[in-house]
Protein backbone atom coordinates (compact mmCIF):
# COMPACT_ATOMS: atom_id res chain seq x y z
CA UNK A 1 0.00 0.00 0.00
CA UNK A 2 1.25 3.42 -0.83
CA UNK A 3 2.03 5.50 2.09
CA UNK A 4 3.12 8.53 0.31
CA UNK A 5 4.78 11.56 2.48
CA UNK A 6 5.03 13.66 -0.29
CA UNK A 7 2.45 16.24 -1.32
CA UNK A 8 1.44 16.98 -4.63
CA UNK A 9 2.40 20.50 -6.10
CA UNK A 10 -0.45 21.48 -6.54
CA UNK A 11 -1.35 21.33 -3.03
CA UNK A 12 1.43 23.95 -2.77
CA UNK A 13 -0.31 26.25 -5.17
CA UNK A 14 -3.51 26.46 -3.46
CA UNK A 15 -1.98 27.10 -0.24
CA UNK A 16 0.21 29.96 -1.77
CA UNK A 17 -3.52 31.16 -3.27
CA UNK A 18 -5.09 30.83 -0.10
CA UNK A 19 -2.46 32.67 2.14
CA UNK A 20 -3.18 36.10 0.01
CA UNK A 21 -6.12 35.77 1.09
CA UNK A 22 -7.23 37.65 4.64
CA UNK A 23 -8.79 36.66 7.30
CA UNK A 24 -11.77 38.70 7.75
CA UNK A 25 -12.34 37.95 3.88
CA UNK A 26 -15.74 36.01 3.52
CA UNK A 27 -14.71 34.65 0.31
CA UNK A 28 -13.46 31.02 -0.06
CA UNK A 29 -10.61 31.17 -2.75
CA UNK A 30 -11.62 29.13 -5.97
CA UNK A 31 -9.39 26.32 -7.38
CA UNK A 32 -9.72 22.71 -7.06
CA UNK A 33 -6.95 20.21 -8.37
CA UNK A 34 -7.82 16.31 -7.96
CA UNK A 35 -4.80 15.11 -4.74
CA UNK A 36 -4.76 11.24 -3.93
CA UNK A 37 -5.95 10.17 -0.37
CA UNK A 38 -2.76 8.91 0.91
CA UNK A 39 -1.42 12.39 -0.04
CA UNK A 40 -4.41 14.28 1.27
CA UNK A 41 -4.04 12.47 4.32
CA UNK A 42 0.02 13.39 4.50
CA UNK A 43 -0.15 17.03 4.01
CA UNK A 44 -3.54 16.99 6.91
CA UNK A 45 -0.78 16.04 9.30
CA UNK A 46 -1.51 16.96 12.74
CA UNK A 47 -4.93 18.79 13.53
CA UNK A 48 -7.45 19.84 16.10
CA UNK A 49 -11.39 19.95 16.08
CA UNK A 50 -12.77 23.63 16.58
CA UNK A 51 -15.92 25.79 16.73
CA UNK A 52 -18.83 22.95 17.29
CA UNK A 53 -20.30 24.33 20.50
CA UNK A 54 -19.40 28.04 19.68
CA UNK A 55 -21.46 31.29 19.77
CA UNK A 56 -19.78 31.92 16.72
CA UNK A 57 -22.80 30.23 14.48
CA UNK A 58 -25.65 31.87 17.04
CA UNK A 59 -25.28 34.81 17.20
CA UNK A 60 -26.13 34.81 20.83
CA UNK A 61 -23.24 35.79 22.78
CA UNK A 62 -19.95 37.03 21.85
CA UNK A 63 -17.63 34.12 20.22
CA UNK A 64 -14.96 32.26 21.68
CA UNK A 65 -13.18 31.60 18.77
CA UNK A 66 -11.23 34.67 16.23
CA UNK A 67 -10.17 34.38 13.42
CA UNK A 68 -6.59 34.88 14.71
CA UNK A 69 -6.39 31.24 16.18
CA UNK A 70 -5.90 30.05 12.83
CA UNK A 71 -3.00 31.79 12.75
CA UNK A 72 -1.94 30.94 16.16
CA UNK A 73 -3.01 27.18 15.69
CA UNK A 74 -0.87 27.38 13.07
CA UNK A 75 2.34 28.77 14.24
CA UNK A 76 1.75 26.01 16.77
CA UNK A 77 2.34 23.46 14.52
CA UNK A 78 -0.98 22.42 13.01
CA UNK A 79 -1.82 21.52 9.81
CA UNK A 80 -5.28 21.19 10.20
CA UNK A 81 -8.67 21.95 11.29
CA UNK A 82 -11.46 19.93 11.68
CA UNK A 83 -14.94 22.12 11.89
CA UNK A 84 -17.83 20.51 13.75
CA UNK A 85 -20.66 21.62 12.16
CA UNK A 86 -24.68 21.24 13.95
CA UNK A 87 -26.37 22.29 10.84
CA UNK A 88 -29.89 20.90 11.73
CA UNK A 89 -30.44 23.75 14.15
CA UNK A 90 -29.56 26.31 10.74
CA UNK A 91 -32.45 24.83 8.33
CA UNK A 92 -35.61 25.58 7.83
CA UNK A 93 -38.93 24.01 6.99
CA UNK A 94 -37.87 22.77 3.49
CA UNK A 95 -33.72 21.88 5.21
CA UNK A 96 -32.69 25.10 3.04
CA UNK A 97 -29.42 26.29 5.18
CA UNK A 98 -29.48 29.77 6.37
CA UNK A 99 -27.85 32.25 4.89
CA UNK A 100 -25.80 34.21 8.14
CA UNK A 101 -24.68 30.58 9.10
CA UNK A 102 -23.58 29.94 5.31
CA UNK A 103 -21.45 33.55 5.58
CA UNK A 104 -19.84 32.29 9.08
CA UNK A 105 -19.46 29.28 7.44
CA UNK A 106 -17.64 30.85 4.44
CA UNK A 107 -16.19 33.38 6.47
CA UNK A 108 -14.17 30.44 8.86
CA UNK A 109 -12.59 28.40 5.83
CA UNK A 110 -11.57 31.17 4.62
CA UNK A 111 -9.46 31.95 7.18
CA UNK A 112 -8.43 28.85 8.27
CA UNK A 113 -7.52 28.31 4.24
CA UNK A 114 -5.68 31.84 4.37
CA UNK A 115 -3.17 30.15 7.10
CA UNK A 116 -2.43 27.28 4.83
CA UNK A 117 -4.70 25.05 7.00
CA UNK A 118 -6.44 22.17 5.31
CA UNK A 119 -10.11 22.25 6.26
CA UNK A 120 -12.29 19.23 7.25
CA UNK A 121 -15.88 20.25 7.23
CA UNK A 122 -17.49 17.41 9.56
CA UNK A 123 -21.62 17.54 9.71
CA UNK A 124 -21.88 16.74 13.22
CA UNK A 125 -25.87 15.91 14.22
CA UNK A 126 -24.89 12.15 14.77
CA UNK A 127 -27.03 12.24 18.23
CA UNK A 128 -30.20 13.89 16.28
CA UNK A 129 -29.91 11.03 13.38
CA UNK A 130 -29.46 8.29 16.04
CA UNK A 131 -32.77 9.17 17.70
CA UNK A 132 -34.76 9.44 14.50
CA UNK A 133 -33.03 8.27 11.73
CA UNK A 134 -35.97 9.15 9.52
CA UNK A 135 -36.13 12.70 10.15
CA UNK A 136 -32.14 12.40 9.48
CA UNK A 137 -31.66 11.80 6.57
CA UNK A 138 -33.45 14.21 4.15
CA UNK A 139 -31.41 16.60 6.44
CA UNK A 140 -28.30 15.25 5.59
CA UNK A 141 -28.94 14.59 2.22
CA UNK A 142 -30.06 18.41 1.50
CA UNK A 143 -26.71 19.71 3.66
CA UNK A 144 -24.48 17.85 1.74
CA UNK A 145 -26.31 18.71 -1.79
CA UNK A 146 -25.82 22.56 -0.31
CA UNK A 147 -22.33 22.65 0.98
CA UNK A 148 -21.11 20.77 -1.36
CA UNK A 149 -22.11 22.83 -4.49
CA UNK A 150 -21.29 25.89 -2.57
CA UNK A 151 -17.72 24.32 -2.26
CA UNK A 152 -17.08 22.57 -5.24
CA UNK A 153 -14.13 24.84 -6.65
CA UNK A 154 -12.85 25.32 -3.52
CA UNK A 155 -9.16 24.40 -2.99
CA UNK A 156 -8.50 20.36 -2.33
CA UNK A 157 -7.75 21.51 1.19
CA UNK A 158 -11.23 21.98 1.65
CA UNK A 159 -12.18 18.44 2.50
CA UNK A 160 -15.76 16.45 3.36
CA UNK A 161 -17.01 14.31 6.38
CA UNK A 162 -20.36 13.01 5.64
CA UNK A 163 -21.52 12.58 10.07
CA UNK A 164 -19.63 12.25 13.19
CA UNK A 165 -19.59 8.85 14.61
CA UNK A 166 -22.76 6.95 13.59
CA UNK A 167 -24.18 5.33 16.33
CA UNK A 168 -27.23 3.57 18.33
CA UNK A 169 -30.47 3.29 15.09
CA UNK A 170 -28.12 4.27 12.74
CA UNK A 171 -25.68 1.56 13.05
CA UNK A 172 -27.71 -1.11 10.94
CA UNK A 173 -28.47 1.43 8.08
CA UNK A 174 -25.17 3.18 8.06
CA UNK A 175 -23.38 1.34 4.99
CA UNK A 176 -27.12 2.08 3.14
CA UNK A 177 -27.03 5.80 3.97
CA UNK A 178 -23.25 6.70 3.77
CA UNK A 179 -23.27 6.30 0.09
CA UNK A 180 -26.86 7.96 -0.73
CA UNK A 181 -24.71 10.72 1.00
CA UNK A 182 -21.34 10.21 -1.14
CA UNK A 183 -23.56 10.30 -4.61
CA UNK A 184 -24.90 13.54 -3.31
CA UNK A 185 -21.51 14.85 -3.02
CA UNK A 186 -20.20 12.90 -6.17
CA UNK A 187 -22.54 15.07 -8.30
CA UNK A 188 -20.66 17.76 -7.45
CA UNK A 189 -16.94 16.63 -6.43
CA UNK A 190 -16.15 13.93 -8.67
CA UNK A 191 -12.50 13.73 -6.91
CA UNK A 192 -12.48 15.69 -3.91
CA UNK A 193 -11.51 13.33 -0.76
CA UNK A 194 -14.16 12.50 1.32
CA UNK A 195 -14.43 10.90 5.13
CA UNK A 196 -16.28 8.24 6.16
CA UNK A 197 -15.65 5.98 9.47
CA UNK A 198 -17.15 3.38 10.79
CA UNK A 199 -20.31 2.55 12.97
CA UNK A 200 -20.60 2.50 16.89
CA UNK A 201 -19.33 5.97 17.13
CA UNK A 202 -16.36 5.76 14.48
CA UNK A 203 -15.09 3.38 16.94
CA UNK A 204 -11.82 1.20 15.92
CA UNK A 205 -13.44 -2.29 16.39
CA UNK A 206 -16.15 -2.10 14.26
CA UNK A 207 -13.84 -0.98 10.98
CA UNK A 208 -14.67 -4.80 9.36
CA UNK A 209 -18.27 -3.86 9.17
CA UNK A 210 -17.74 -0.53 7.02
CA UNK A 211 -18.74 -1.01 3.43
CA UNK A 212 -16.99 1.56 1.10
CA UNK A 213 -17.61 1.55 -2.56
CA UNK A 214 -14.49 -0.10 -4.31
CA UNK A 215 -14.03 2.00 -7.01
CA UNK A 216 -13.66 5.08 -4.84
CA UNK A 217 -9.89 6.03 -4.25
CA UNK A 218 -11.20 9.59 -3.15
CA UNK A 219 -11.87 8.04 0.66
CA UNK A 220 -10.14 8.76 3.81
CA UNK A 221 -11.81 6.63 6.35
CA UNK A 222 -11.66 7.59 10.46
CA UNK A 223 -11.55 6.31 13.58
CA UNK A 224 -12.20 7.73 17.23
CA UNK A 225 -10.18 6.86 20.25
CA UNK A 226 -11.28 7.32 23.63
CA UNK A 227 -10.39 3.78 24.59
CA UNK A 228 -9.82 2.43 27.96
CA UNK A 229 -13.59 4.22 28.38
CA UNK A 230 -13.19 4.07 32.31
CA UNK A 231 -9.93 6.09 31.55
CA UNK A 232 -10.78 8.90 29.16
CA UNK A 233 -13.72 9.79 30.35
CA UNK A 234 -13.54 9.84 34.13
CA UNK A 235 -15.97 12.07 36.16
CA UNK A 236 -17.19 13.14 32.58
CA UNK A 237 -20.94 14.56 33.54
CA UNK A 238 -21.98 13.17 30.06
CA UNK A 239 -21.00 9.56 30.92
CA UNK A 240 -23.17 8.86 33.90
CA UNK A 241 -21.54 5.31 33.67
CA UNK A 242 -18.01 6.87 34.59
CA UNK A 243 -18.31 8.76 38.19
CA UNK A 244 -15.29 7.34 39.25
CA UNK A 245 -12.17 8.94 39.09
CA UNK A 246 -7.72 8.63 39.79
CA UNK A 247 -7.86 6.04 37.45
CA UNK A 248 -4.42 6.16 35.76
CA UNK A 249 -2.86 5.19 32.58
CA UNK A 250 0.63 4.05 31.24
CA UNK A 251 1.30 0.42 32.66
CA UNK A 252 2.73 -2.03 29.99
CA UNK A 253 -0.53 -3.47 29.63
CA UNK A 254 -1.92 -0.16 28.90
CA UNK A 255 0.67 0.65 26.26
CA UNK A 256 0.18 -2.58 24.57
CA UNK A 257 -3.63 -2.77 24.26
CA UNK A 258 -3.34 0.91 22.79
CA UNK A 259 -0.62 -0.51 19.71
CA UNK A 260 -2.93 -3.81 19.79
CA UNK A 261 -6.01 -1.59 18.97
CA UNK A 262 -4.03 0.98 16.43
CA UNK A 263 -2.75 -2.36 15.03
CA UNK A 264 -5.63 -3.91 14.01
CA UNK A 265 -6.97 -0.85 12.42
CA UNK A 266 -3.94 -0.09 10.27
CA UNK A 267 -3.75 -4.16 9.25
CA UNK A 268 -6.98 -3.12 7.91
CA UNK A 269 -5.69 0.38 6.04
CA UNK A 270 -3.29 -2.18 4.50
CA UNK A 271 -5.69 -4.61 3.52
CA UNK A 272 -8.28 -2.09 2.19
CA UNK A 273 -5.89 0.29 0.63
CA UNK A 274 -7.61 3.53 2.68
CA UNK A 275 -5.56 6.32 4.65
CA UNK A 276 -6.55 6.51 7.69
CA UNK A 277 -7.75 9.98 9.92
CA UNK A 278 -7.56 9.42 13.71
CA UNK A 279 -10.51 11.56 14.05
CA UNK A 280 -10.51 12.37 17.63
CA UNK A 281 -8.87 11.37 20.87
CA UNK A 282 -8.61 12.98 23.92
CA UNK A 283 -9.00 12.64 27.94
CA UNK A 284 -11.29 14.67 29.87
CA UNK A 285 -9.73 16.89 32.37
CA UNK A 286 -10.81 14.91 35.68
CA UNK A 287 -7.98 12.78 34.37
CA UNK A 288 -5.11 13.38 36.59
CA UNK A 289 -2.75 15.28 34.80
CA UNK A 290 0.43 13.61 34.37
CA UNK A 291 -1.38 10.68 32.72
CA UNK A 292 -3.36 12.49 30.59
CA UNK A 293 -0.26 13.59 29.15
CA UNK A 294 0.99 10.32 29.04
CA UNK A 295 -1.96 9.15 26.98
CA UNK A 296 -2.34 11.95 24.81
CA UNK A 297 1.49 11.75 23.89
CA UNK A 298 1.24 7.75 23.30
CA UNK A 299 -1.83 7.96 20.93
CA UNK A 300 -0.47 10.75 18.69
CA UNK A 301 2.73 9.45 18.50
CA UNK A 302 1.52 5.89 17.62
CA UNK A 303 -0.84 7.67 15.02
CA UNK A 304 2.16 9.51 13.46
CA UNK A 305 3.95 6.20 13.38
CA UNK A 306 1.49 4.46 11.41
CA UNK A 307 1.38 7.50 8.97
CA UNK A 308 -1.99 8.62 10.30
CA UNK A 309 -3.21 12.40 10.56
CA UNK A 310 -4.96 13.01 13.36
CA UNK A 311 -7.29 15.84 14.93
CA UNK A 312 -7.56 16.27 19.01
CA UNK A 313 -10.19 16.59 20.24
CA UNK A 314 -10.40 19.79 20.65
CA UNK A 315 -9.63 23.12 20.84
CA UNK A 316 -11.55 24.91 23.30
CA UNK A 317 -14.64 24.13 25.58
CA UNK A 318 -13.73 20.57 27.39
CA UNK A 319 -10.37 18.23 26.67
CA UNK A 320 -9.05 21.69 25.72
CA UNK A 321 -5.87 22.46 24.29
CA UNK A 322 -5.89 26.07 24.10
CA UNK A 323 -7.38 28.57 27.07
CA UNK A 324 -9.02 30.88 25.24
CA UNK A 325 -9.77 32.98 28.26
CA UNK A 326 -6.30 33.47 29.51
CA UNK A 327 -5.03 33.29 25.43
CA UNK A 328 -2.31 30.49 25.96
CA UNK A 329 -1.85 27.07 25.10
CA UNK A 330 -2.60 24.25 27.75
CA UNK A 331 0.76 23.84 27.97
CA UNK A 332 0.83 20.12 29.23
CA UNK A 333 -1.39 18.35 26.57
CA UNK A 334 -0.13 21.29 24.18
CA UNK A 335 3.45 19.82 24.20
CA UNK A 336 2.12 16.15 24.56
CA UNK A 337 0.73 16.64 20.89
CA UNK A 338 3.71 18.53 19.52
CA UNK A 339 6.56 17.38 21.11
CA UNK A 340 8.59 20.03 19.35
CA UNK A 341 7.06 23.18 21.48
CA UNK A 342 8.47 21.30 24.62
Amino acid sequence: MKRAHGVLAAVFLALAACASTPSDQQTVPAGFVPIDADDQVAAMGRGVNIIGYDPIWTGRGEPRFEMRHFEIIKDGGFQTVRVNLHAFEHMDSQNRLDADWLATLDRVVAGALAQGLTVILDEHDFNACAEDVVACRPKLLAFWSQIAERYRDAPNTVVFELLNEPNRALDPLWNDLHPELLAVVRQSNPTRNVIIGPIFWNNVNYLDQLVLPEDDRHLIVTVHYYLPFAFTHQGAPWTPENPETGIAWGSPADRAALAADFDKVEAWSQRHDRPILLGEFGVYDKAELQYRVAWTDAVSRAAEARGWAWTYWQFDSDFVVYDVDGDRWNTPIYQALIPEAR
